[in-house]
């Protein structure tokens, strides 16, 4: 028999109907399993969000897993008056859990800005849903949140496969969109712009690509969690479209009146061979004044960009330069918050602070325009964000990078990688992080 408990009881209204939602909670005996149990049932579903912690400590989240499951209610729009539609979509149903993304060419609305450049993915710039189905996944105890029927969606979940069923695809090809001489003669051309005092810092980034690619993304996204578990992974499917993430990096936190940005700036490969050697690459970032520099200017970003939400004096730097490993690399995090202001919606936070300055650099706009001149792929949702918003109004999202995205229907896969160019950069250096970070995913497709 099994034993189940009400975890919670709320009362909410939309229209003239009153609805009672509880969620149930059953126990887990085996946390390894019953994640991969949850992968398995939740890839039936056209529409979901697969929220993944990967189990790591730092991250200040309140679950391991937290899924999405079917679509009552979504909005999908493009950018223009997306930022009004999602207030009024959070307004109507400010009681719901919704899950969505922000794809980096929304800022084409916050700032005014264009993007003509290639997309072979095709995800709408907004898209957020009301889920049929929550389930959020501790160690010991999934909690299931939905109108009726808890008890069966519970033993679909545990009648499902505990293994990942192996993909048995034809071998695809990747390709480079930018040759790498291509690359470092843009990279010399950023420089210059950075000495004729256009910009201070760029993100600048690259596309692989591959066309006629059958692949199996659940599949796909499992040997992603192996080989580079991170704590702001996400398996996230609308429709024929797919994102496999495995991101190490927080976009925004709203957690009752306090808000807060965990930017990333500074990379270092990991040498998982030698104790000795991985210390010195950690060293490296410690001591570097480019990788420091290039944090301190994605911090100061930060700090402008909460200070437009937060009250007066409330923005503080919690961690400057925080080294934080991963599987594949070093990373240096710092760690900005403040005291977001009652009165400001989900909607306008998201507008305020948008695009994140660690995927963009100083000053924003006028880098956005450089990004736009020089990169020759659309980034779409990748450098966007993926997350959630509570029931609370409480909301947790990534940034979309360390991603493999891709389109069933054009049968097209796509990821991009980046680096944080400034006037010191070496051409050829910032072409290796890129490749390093793209690791994981050529590891996967058999490229070392």
């Amino acid at each position: 028999m099994m034993r189940m408990m009400i975890i919670s009881d709320a009362l909410y209204q939309e229209g003239k109907t009153v609805y009672l939602k509880k969620g149930i909670s059953f126990p887990v005996n085996n946390f390894t399993d019953f994640r991969i149990k949850m992968l398995n049932w939740v890839n039936r579903f056209n529409i979901f969000c697969f929220l993944d912690n990967q189990q790591y400590n730092f991250s200040a989240s309140a679950f391991e897993c937290l899924v999405a499951a079917g679509c009552k209610k979504k909005i999908e729009v493009n950018a223009g008056n997306a930022f009004e539609i999602l207030e009024q979509f959070c307004a109507v149903n400010k009681n719901e859990w919704l899950f969505g993304h922000l794809g980096y060419d929304i800022k084409n609305e916050t700032e005014l800005l264009s993007s003509n450049n290639f997309d072979g993915i095709g995800f709408s710039d907004m898209h957020f849903f009301i889920p049929e189905i929550v389930l959020q996944l501790d160690q010991t105890a999934v909690h299931i949140f939905c109108e009726s029927g808890a008890e069966e969606i519970f033993k679909q979940i545990s009648a499902s496969p505990a293994v990942i069923a192996v993909n048995k695809n034809s071998p695809i090809t990747i390709i480079n969109r930018i040759e790498k001489n291509e690359y470092l003669s843009i990279i010399e051309k950023l420089r210059h712009h950075i000495l004729r005092g256009d910009c201070y810092e760029i993100n600048f980034c690259q596309e692989f690509f591959a066309e006629n690619a059958k692949l199996d993304p659940l599949f796909f996204y499992d040997q992603l969690s192996q080989l580079s578990p991170n704590p702001f992974s996400v398996f996230y499917k609308i429709d024929d479209k797919f994102c496999c993430c495995a991101s190490p990096e927080r976009y925004l936190k709203r957690s009752g009146n306090r808000i807060f940005s965990q930017p990333i700036k500074g990379t270092s490969k990991r040498n998982l061979t030698s104790r000795d050697q991985d210390e010195e690459q950690k060293q490296y970032l410690l001591k570097s004044s480019k990788e420091k520099s290039e944090n301190v200017m994605v911090v100061d970003l930060v700090r402008n960009d909460l200070s437009r939400i937060c009250s007066e004096g409330s923005v503080k730097v919690d961690e400057l330069f925080g080294l934080y490993s991963f599987p594949q690399v070093h990373q240096m995090i710092s760690t900005v918050s403040g005291e977001v202001r009652p009165d400001l919606s989900a909607a306008v936070i998201f507008k305020e602070c948008f695009p994140m300055g660690s995927m963009t650099g100083a000053p924003k706009i006028k880098v956005m325009q450089l990004i736009e001149q020089y990169e020759k792929t659309r980034r779409g949702l990748f450098s966007g964000t993926i997350g959630y918003i509570n029931p609370d109004g409480d909301f947790d999202f990534n940034v979309v990078i360390r991603s493999l995205l891709y389109n069933a229907t054009k049968q097209y896969v796509s990821f991009q990688t980046g680096s944080a160019v400034t006037y010191y950069s070496d051409a050829n250096k910032e072409y290796e992080e890129c490749l390093l970070k793209a690791a994981a995913m050529m590891k996967i497709f058999g490229k070392d």
